[in-house]
């Protein structure tokens, strides 16, 4: 599982890994972690390495930092792939970096990718090995470690963040690759129009290894000439879509997409959701959303919000995607507008949390339910009003509580949209109960 450093003047190795800095001052992006005088750079340029896990999209820099790292510690750099590797080759790996310890007095610098994949049983086999320093070990992940890795693996390494590249570092992936030689393609003298350049760096979104590979299909087609929007668009049709059914950034889109109903923004929820679509995202899950979104957050200022979104699933399920879509759409775009409260959802919080912390108090005696003769003897039932019997069917002073809680009000209807009348409603209530002559007593 050892790797030989790459030959950089390989033109049979694809472009993105031609091009792969080596040192720190070629590395591109990630300033906020990597900028002279930070932390992590000053330790790097002295070779004090500790281990890693580094966090981010792909095309971000992951694996080049874990090799200028393991070049400027003078460590050899042995790769595995979780996607692949099982527990005979972690096995394999911690054996050769204990004999070049012990024979070559050199440090193994451990770097596996994909690390979020390992079980636990297969990240639990790295800790011993990383404590006592037979390894240094960097994992690379797309997916938030706070989810996917181990807390021990969390408590024995140090988590950094890289971000998408922006648009400057991308220009600089760029022109970089394009005045570069043997290892880049400053012998076919290409060049970019500045709208096809605009275009590519936007497709690559953030991520350099896309906007090399793009730019690697490009130069078979076109050499010593300027390239144009019309064959970038023509290598990349459309957009390609950053999206992981199961990953981070799924999840940060479905986020985006709640908040934005939440916030009243009609646009923000149709970009969001148009956005998982455009990513292959399943249009139920949105549908479902929807629906928590239409209890949480709208409540009772709309109750006919919960009805469409509802309706707007079973719309796709009876005409299919095409059209289906579509509904939901109108639901997102419904429930942005409509009136907003959270008032229920306190209301049922708060009284799920005195349910679950006071005890359990017994149910009053004139709400008890009486079928038998002995029951009705012992009081259950006895001095219940039928709220039917009283005027406006409202039995106004009589309580239906338990007596411990009188005078505690959970739920607190908002000033928005129809659940202002149901305050309305229930001030009226209220005030009935405290004007009352059949006041219950306790």
């Amino acid at each position: 599982m050892s790797s030989l450093p790459f030959d950089f003047n390989d033109n049979l190795m694809p472009l993105a890994a031609r091009m792969r800095p080596r040192t720190l001052e070629h590395y591109v992006g990630q300033q906020h972690i990597v900028a002279p005088g930070t932390p992590l750079y000053q330790a790097i340029l002295a070779g004090r390495v500790f281990s890693l896990i580094l966090w981010g999209p792909p095309g971000t820099g992951k694996t080049t930092l874990a090799e200028i790292i393991a070049s400027h510690a003078k460590a050899s750099m042995q790769r595995l792939s979780a996607v692949t590797a099982g527990v005979k080759e972690i096995r394999d790996a911690i054996s050769e970096a204990k004999l070049r310890q012990q024979q070559y007095q050199q440090r193994t610098l451990l770097f596996v990718d994909e690390v979020h994949r390992f079980n636990k049983a297969q990240q639990d086999a790295f800790l011993p090995f990383i404590e006592d320093g037979t390894i240094i070990f960097i994992g690379a992940t797309t997916e938030n470690p706070a989810f996917a890795l181990n807390n021990a693996v969390l408590s024995r390494t140090r988590v950094c963040v890289l971000k998408p590249l922006t648009d400057a570092d991308l220009k600089t992936v760029l022109t970089r690759t394009l005045h570069s030689h043997p290892e880049g393609l400053a012998a076919l003298k290409l060049s970019l129009s500045p709208a096809a350049e605009q275009l590519l760096i936007q497709l690559s979104a953030g991520d350099a290894r896309r906007l090399l590979n793009i730019l690697e299909q490009l130069a078979e087609l076109v050499q010593n000439a300027t390239i144009s929007v019309e064959q970038v668009r023509q290598i990349v049709p459309q957009q390609l879509p950053g999206f992981d059914r199961e990953g981070e950034l799924f999840y940060d889109l479905i986020s985006a997409f709640h908040k934005s109903v939440r916030g009243s923004d009609p646009d923000a929820a149709l970009y969001w959701y148009c956005r998982i679509l455009a990513g292959g995202g399943d249009p139920l899950y949105v549908a479902r959303r929807l629906l928590a979104i239409a209890s949480e957050d709208i409540g009772n200022a709309d109750p006919r919000a919960l009805t469409l979104a509802k309706d707007a699933w079973d719309t796709f399920q009876r005409v299919g995607p095409a059209e289906g879509e579509r509904a939901i759409a109108q639901a997102a775009v419904y429930l942005a507008l409509a009136p907003k409260s959270n008032a229920v959802y306190q209301a049922f919080n708060d009284m799920k949390q005195v349910v679950a912390s006071q005890r359990d108090y017994p149910v009053p005696l004139h709400l008890r339910n009486a079928p038998t003769q002995l029951q009705k003897q012992l009081g259950h039932g006895a001095e219940y009003r039928y709220a039917h019997n009283e005027p406006g069917a409202y039995a106004a002073g009589e309580r239906y509580l338990p007596a411990e809680l009188w005078g505690q009000q959970f739920y607190h209807p908002s000033d928005r949209g129809m659940e202002k009348q149901l305050a309305e409603k229930l001030r009226y209530l209220r005030e009935l109960d405290a004007n009352s002559k059949n006041k219950r007593q306790p």
